[in-house]
């Protein structure tokens, strides 16, 4: 069997938490049934021997599949990993996502997506990433009572996703300890205020509302102080005419948007000022997690 789930870009400025969306840029995971326990790993990650000993897939994937058949079984799983680790592209949601399909699978039992997300949230407690992990496109999403709500906005191809790599990871749970402790109303209400637009933006394609709605005060330039090449990495994608420029997750990754014609000379101008970055354009992915049987 092989499992896809793509690379996510959460946040998007004022969505703290809560707004996400799925990149074309995907982890696959094949496995099938083996007289021993193998790993092999392709891609990011292949250089570590920790990968194939410490592995969160298959903690997660032997936790599922213990519970669901009562028994145990060996796999050989091949991991094709296309998602940087730890740069605010998802790779752990993608980990965590493609296990519990996976254990699923290998246990014969048929799961809606919905299901797989709501077990998701036990490993990944903020549904900005897993949700358009599983479901694709753009979404909105918030907990209530240990289950994820959502919905989702099919994004069209005519608009472009340029990612900026940095050659620098960041922690998600270091990165939190540099956000206040607490928040003034005057922020708390220009954040609500300007997610609820940005979702709106989304939903009606009004493209051109993002750059004013995608404003943050919450997270993204406190975080863009620990690699400050990012304020130029925003400022050189607005004067080339990005629709919007936030950061990836908690980072390093920084998302912009444009439309296709566009993106070209966006990564290129981007490429010359970072060449150490890596500078991706990149299709929206409308399916989320899928399985291959």
């Amino acid at each position: 069997m092989t499992i896809h789930v793509p690379a996510t870009s959460a946040n998007l400025g004022p969505g703290f938490d809560s707004l996400g969306l799925a990149l074309d840029l995907q982890n696959t995971v094949e496995f099938h049934h083996s007289r021993f326990f193998g790993v092999s790993i392709k891609g990011e990650g292949e250089d570590n021997p920790r990968l194939k000993g410490n592995n969160l897939f298959i903690s997660i994937f032997n936790e599922h599949f213990s519970r669901l058949t009562k028994r145990k079984q060996n796999f050989k799983f091949t991991f094709y990993n296309n998602i940087p680790m730890s740069r605010g592209l998802g790779s752990s949601s993608a980990v965590i996502v493609s296990a519990i399909a996976s254990a699923h699978e290998a246990a014969g039992i048929k799961v809606s997506k919905r299901r797989i997300l709501n077990h998701a949230l036990y490993y990944e407690p903020h549904p900005d990433n897993i949700t358009p992990a599983v479901m694709g496109g753009f979404n909105a999403a918030a907990v209530e009572k240990n289950k994820v709500f959502s919905q989702k906005k099919h994004l069209p191809n005519y608009i472009k996703a340029i990612v900026v790599i940095p050659n620098k990871q960041m922690n998600t749970a270091k990165s939190r300890t540099v956000l206040p402790k607490s928040y003034s109303k005057e922020n708390a209400v220009f954040n609500l205020s300007h997610a609820s637009l940005t979702v709106a933006a989304f939903f009606n394609e009004d493209w051109e509302m993002l750059r004013l709605a995608s404003q943050d005060r919450f997270h993204q330039k406190a975080r863009m102080k620990t690699l400050p090449e990012l304020f130029s990495v925003q400022k050189i994608a607005y004067e080339s005419g990005a629709l919007m420029s936030t950061l990836s997750g908690s980072g390093s990754t920084f998302f912009s948007m444009a439309y296709d014609n566009d993106a070209p000379m966006i990564a290129n101008r981007l490429k010359q000022k970072f060449p150490d970055f890596n500078v991706k354009i990149l299709d929206f992915d409308n399916n989320g997690l899928t399985i291959e049987r």
